[in-house]
């Protein structure tokens, strides 16, 4: 295994692009995105960071500022599809309202999931370090039906309470495993130790809990060969790492099937085929049901 290379040799200077290297970081968009999707602007930028590429992009606001407003002229002329970009840092808050019983049922049967977990001797959660690295693996939660906690950094001793309540709450004898996706950098190797900590001391004594950062490591950096930037020489926590990686670093799709197996590896065999036969033919109740409301109304 080779060292993981730092690119520093070819520093990028701020300045005007040509119409030609806008075109060109538009193909990069367009190739990392077509590839491996979706992914927030936060985790496109990252990407178009890397000194390999022909027209990388400062670590900078005006880099992140120009990789987004690129993203959204991409959008606009209809070349990047608006789906391809999630953005998990701003919700609508909305209030659903029905016609009568038969509207209700028809229009939530598609909600209904078959518990993937029944019977499993572990219960399983996902906590990421930011709202952009959420965003890249929410789909992916939801169709395994693990939670997913988005930190925000440190988090909040509500969050943390609230969380272990929850485990307490449904874990029921069972085991419980956190995966945990965060930056490799000074705060970031804290960050876990501080959310684990909060978390047991509000868990059950008799709830025994794995919590395991997944991503980023140091392997990761010299595995995936991803670009790093040198530490704060202000920040004296964490003295044992050199050089940091942003956890949008690692390319959306090795992350998503990283995460996959390891939640995947404590399903029972086919679980997921046998809970979507089950799905199918609830819905197909509730949409009798609601057949059969709707002509009695």
């Amino acid at each position: 295994m080779t060292a993981a290379r730092i690119y520093q040799a070819r520093p990028i200077k701020r300045r005007r692009r040509t119409n030609a290297e806008l075109e060109e970081l538009d193909a990069q968009i367009l190739e990392v995105l077509h590839d491996d999707h979706p992914q927030s602007v936060r985790h496109c930028y990252y990407r178009m960071t890397d000194p390999r590429l022909p027209v990388p992009v400062e670590k900078t606001e005006n880099g992140y500022d120009l990789v987004q407003r690129r993203i959204l002229l991409l959008r606009r002329s209809g070349q990047l599809p608006y789906g391809w970009i999630t953005d998990a840092t701003r919700r609508g808050y909305f209030v659903d309202t029905f016609r009568d019983a038969s509207d209700f049922l028809d229009r939530v049967k598609g909600l209904y999931r078959a518990d993937l977990w029944a019977g499993c001797s572990t219960y399983v959660e996902v906590w990421a370090e930011s709202r952009s690295i959420a965003g890249v693996i929410q789909d992916l939660c939801e169709e395994l039906a693990v939670s997913l906690y988005p930190s925000g950094g440190f988090t909040s001793a509500t969050l943390a309470y609230q969380a272990a309540e929850n485990i307490n709450a449904i874990a029921d004898g069972r085991d419980v495993q956190i995966f945990y996706i965060g930056d490799y950098d000074q705060s970031g190797v804290i960050i876990d130790r501080s959310i684990e900590s909060e978390l047991r001391f509000h868990l059950d004594a008799r709830i025994d809990m794995a919590f395991d950062r997944i991503a980023i490591n140091r392997t990761q950096i010299e595995l995936y060969d991803l670009p790093t930037k040198p530490r704060k020489e202000t920040d004296r926590r964490s003295p044992e790492i050199a050089h940091t990686v942003e956890a949008e670093a690692m390319p959306a799709s090795i992350l998503r099937t990283m995460l996959r197996e390891r939640i995947e590896s404590l399903l029972p065999p086919n679980a997921l085929e046998v809970a979507k036969v089950a799905e199918e033919s609830e819905r197909e109740h509730l949409e009798r049901m609601a057949e059969i409301l709707g002509r009695a109304a």
